[in-house]
């Protein structure tokens, strides 16, 4: 989406990942250079990722600080009607095509593709998805 000109950037889970662990700082980087002048948002799919993790380690107190921190800091885009429509296309013409993405990365890219944001992933498997824009890749590091 481009609102007066802004890109809207929607972050993938391996990329929230990756930013908030400090395993590629050149993400955390990316991240903090794009949020001056540009949209950055995670969907409610990564959120809830994002969540299932952390209750998977309930004593990784300094991870869930930054991940609360980071889930402040940026939009979070609900699921919506748009979405779901996007998601039935998406996963009919994939389907047809004979390719596959996991359950979460097809919601994830369905939203991206509605919202028409430019989605921040390291995750080779979205090259497959034509109605996607050119994915970025901010953890360049790892």
């Amino acid at each position: 989406m481009d609102v007066k000109g802004v890109t809207l950037y929607l972050l993938d889970t391996n990329t929230v990942a990756y930013a908030v662990s400090g395993r590629s700082p050149a993400a955390r980087r990316a991240m903090a250079d794009q949020i001056k002048h540009s949209n950055i948002a995670i969907s409610v799919i990564t959120e809830a990722e994002m969540l299932y993790g952390l209750a998977r380690k309930p004593e990784a107190t300094r991870l869930r600080f930054a991940v609360e921190s980071l889930f402040d800091t940026v939009s979070i885009l609900p699921w919506d009607s748009s979405a779901a429509h996007a998601y039935g296309t998406l996963r009919a013409r994939m389907s047809n095509a004979g390719k596959t993405l996991s359950t979460m990365d097809m919601l994830i890219a369905a939203h991206a593709i509605s919202t028409d944001a430019i989605l921040v992933t390291s995750g080779k498997t979205f090259s497959q998805v034509e109605a996607l824009r050119p994915t970025l890749n901010w953890a360049t590091d790892i």
